[in-house]
């Protein structure tokens, strides 16, 4: 009878392993991919990229400890930086005049990787039992809400504003991409 149930439980520990792996898999394949298909259409929504500083520091120092983490929580900090960004790109950008084509395709890729990997985020939890409540993610929230409350909101030319979050978030993705190589 117990044996039954121990090879039950192993093939359900397995199983779960496997599907860790599965997901973790789509970010090695697919993520390159749309990674450089979002950074194509970021460049292509408007025009030049500014070279005016934002408002707000950028979190190099916490790109820098999330460097040091474990892969989980890499994957969770992307998955939740990927979640700002588009909440950011979603809930703002209505006026703007860019290529509405563009924006929408970037939202969409965005949203099928936060998708992809919120499920990897989901089988961490789940199968290694990772903590849901990160340092360095109430960090990144704070920054998206300065981020949010000094340049959206305080900035006179909506122009400028929009080609300076165009910017700012360039460089987060083109650093996210680097940590996902890293994984690999």
């Amino acid at each position: 009878m117990y044996t039954m149930q121990s090879w039950t439980c192993i093939c359900l520990i397995i199983c779960s392993m496997q599907s860790v792996c599965h997901c973790c898999d789509w970010s090695r394949h697919h993520y390159g991919h749309l990674s450089a298909e979002y950074l194509s259409l970021l460049d292509q929504m408007g025009g030049d990229i500014t070279k005016q500083n934002a408002p707000v520091f950028f979190p190099t120092s916490l790109y820098r400890h999330i460097d040091d983490a474990e892969v989980e929580d890499k994957v969770r900090f992307r998955n939740e930086a990927i979640y700002k960004i588009t909440k950011l790109f979603d809930g703002n950008m209505k006026s703007v005049t860019w290529n509405k084509k563009n924006l929408d395709d970037f939202l969409k890729i965005l949203e099928n990787q936060f998708e992809n990997l919120n499920s990897c985020v989901i089988l961490f939890h789940f199968v290694r039992h990772v903590s849901p409540a990160m340092k360095p993610e109430r960090r990144l929230k704070r920054y998206f809400k300065k981020l949010n409350r000094k340049v959206l909101r305080k900035m006179v030319s909506l122009i400028s504003t929009t080609v300076l979050i165009r910017k700012e978030m360039k460089r987060h993705l083109q650093i996210l991409d680097i940590l996902m190589a890293q994984l690999y």
